[in-house]
């Protein structure tokens, strides 16, 4: 139980919100960090019926083993409509089915990103109250806005301001976890 688990709430091959996560996740010192992408990760969309039909897929079980055995997760979503995508809700429908105790105690850093102005603030909102609800614990969040602008693949954040409180806010999760 000593890794930090991180990934994006997308399933998108080009996700912003991983490369965010990827970022992050390089500023983590002290601490394994495990990365997975969600992009090779697909889940039928959950129903009672499929559950029923198939149970749960060897690869939901490992990854909510992967939860389990992390002391920390590092998150960020994405929105679409002002909400998490329906792939982030659906994984914790599954995760949830499968578990419902599957976030008890993780110590969450929750991010999101978008290239709109809001910096998907409305998707962070969101994804926090349903990662409490299953008793994740989110001790800091930040949202990255106009991701095209203020983000570069290679320098990372490039916006010294939200570059400041970043750092402000992945040093403050690391001592959490430390």
């Amino acid at each position: 139980m000593g890794y930090v688990l991180a990934f994006a709430g997308s399933n998108s091959s080009v996700s912003i919100n991983y490369e965010l996560v990827k970022f992050t996740s390089s500023l983590i010192n002290g601490h394994e960090v495990r990365l997975r992408d969600m992009a090779n990760c697909p889940f039928p969309m959950y129903s009672q019926d499929v559950e029923k039909e198939n149970g749960f897929s060897n690869s939901l079980v490992e990854f909510k083993n992967e939860i389990s055995n992390a002391k920390a997760l590092i998150i960020s979503v994405n929105e679409h409509n002002s909400y998490p995508s329906a792939y982030f809700k659906n994984v914790i429908d599954w995760l949830s089915r499968l578990d419902a105790q599957f976030l008890v105690d993780k110590k969450i850093l929750l991010m999101a990103t978008s290239n709109g102005g809001r910096g998907a603030i409305g998707a962070l909102e969101v994804a926090e109250k349903m990662l409490t609800r299953f008793k994740g614990d989110v001790v800091e969040s930040f949202s990255l806005p106009r991701y095209g602008e203020n983000f570069d693949k290679e320098k990372g954040i490039t916006n010294s301001d939200l570059a400041k409180i970043h750092a402000e806010k992945v040093a403050s999760f690391v001592k959490l976890i430390s």
